[in-house]
């Protein structure tokens, strides 16, 4: 681990790190917070499940924007304001939900609380070459990634916590606190204030960071990673249900998470003994070999012994594309890169939600296993076919 230790001792980093993470604590807050107050208060799971799923589609419309802006003026006159609307159109779901105003607006106020979500995690992956040694930089990919996931977990655990201390209603008081409390540090350290905005240039790709053919690649092979992943967020507590065992998806899927954040880990420290392109290749084809045997469980203790090897290709694959997209990215529009394969993934993990439903009520979970991997299989085979993309571009892209 003396890899982390040199990371987080680098100069700026560890400040930048804890203040990232708590600006980015509502992303594993909002969606069981909304669910658990919302159907309090209206009596409906599908209303709170619609306003926690227009925050996520909000976050993921939202980021390539919100990346363009921090590109265009800087991030210290973007990171503030977002997390302000943010604070803002979560409390209007509180406000009309407690006026008693139609589902409609409390999801039109979820969109708009996502999309106000501020990027502060791309912003610090465009950082990352300018923070660390190059030895250093696949180490810190690997504890991005798994720092992601310790969101995850820890999010829903403070939640149910604030939740039996007080109220979910508290919870979405909690959460825009830390957004805005991580982004005004975050914006306020050197480093921050040292990214200077890139002005739009004369005759310059209105692409943004689309005008890179490399990441155009990670954002097409992020949408079937996300729709596999996503098939398997809902496949694992629909194989609790079928086992009897409803209250065990909970267990399973933190198992999942400790597996994806162990994996990061020991992949951060592995020595680098192939190109970073041959390494992606390698994780994304281990994607679905790890998922396929979760069609073969047999009891909830067996599931839970395959899930941890499940989760361990997840945050290797999301290390290993996030820094590809710092070879790729376009002059000028950094941020925007890191955005747009992260709406790709979160846009996938919605479509395989949706998807893992309808198979588990048709087919069987079995079925929904089998087609995530296969999904799994498919983006492994677009990533091989579009490998000669990425690489480093020179191409200047118009920011705004």
């Amino acid at each position: 681990m003396s890899r982390y230790g040199e990371i987080l001792r680098s100069p700026q980093v560890g400040p930048l790190v804890a203040s990232a993470l708590l600006s980015r604590l509502p992303i594993g807050i909002n969606a069981l917070a909304i669910v658990l107050y919302l159907s309090q208060r209206t009596g409906s799971f599908a209303i709170a499940g619609a306003v926690a799923g227009s925050v996520a589609a909000g976050s993921g419309v939202g980021a390539p924007v919100t990346g363009r802006l921090v590109d265009r003026l800087g991030p210290r006159r973007v990171l503030v304001p977002l997390a302000l609307m943010h604070g803002a159109a979560l409390g209007a779901i509180v406000a009309c939900a407690e006026a008693g105003l139609p589902a409609v607006v409390l999801i039109a106020c979820g969109l708009l609380a996502g999309a106000a979500m501020p990027p502060t995690m791309s912003v610090l992956r465009s950082m990352w070459g300018d923070l660390v040694d190059p030895r250093l930089r696949q180490a810190a990919y690997a504890l991005d990634s798994t720092l992601v996931e310790l969101i995850f977990i820890t999010g829903p655990l403070l939640t149910a916590a604030i939740t039996a201390l007080a109220s979910p209603a508290a919870a979405l008081i909690v959460s825009p606190a830390a957004a805005l409390a991580g982004n005004a540090i975050f914006s306020a350290l050197p480093a921050t204030r040292a990214i200077q905005p890139e002005p739009a240039r004369e005759g310059a790709s209105r692409l943004g960071a689309l005008a890179s053919p490399g990441v155009r690649t990670i954002v097409l092979i992020s949408l079937p990673a996300g729709i596999a992943i996503g098939i398997c967020e809902v496949g694992i507590p629909g194989f609790s249900r079928h086992e009897g065992a409803p209250a065990a998806a909970g267990v399973l899927l933190a198992m999942w998470s400790l597996g994806s954040g162990a994996g990061g880990l020991v992949y951060g420290l592995l020595p680098r003994r192939t190109g970073l392109r041959r390494m992606h290749l390698l994780v994304a084809g281990l994607l679905p070999l790890s998922i396929a045997p979760l069609a073969a469980a047999t009891s909830v203790a067996v599931m839970a012994l395959l899930v941890i090897p499940a989760g361990c290709t997840i945050a290797p694959l999301l290390a290993t594309r996030n820094e590809l997209v710092a070879s790729v990215a376009p002059e000028g529009s950094r941020t925007e890169a890191y955005s747009w394969p992260m709406t790709a993934f979160v846009g996938g993990i919605a479509i395989g939600s949706a998807v893992a439903g309808a198979l588990i009520e048709g087919p069987g979970w079995r079925t929904a296993f089998l087609t995530a991997t296969a999904i799994g299989v498919a983006g492994f085979l677009l990533a091989v076919a579009r490998r000669a993309t990425l690489v480093r571009t020179r191409v200047r892209v118009r920011t705004l």
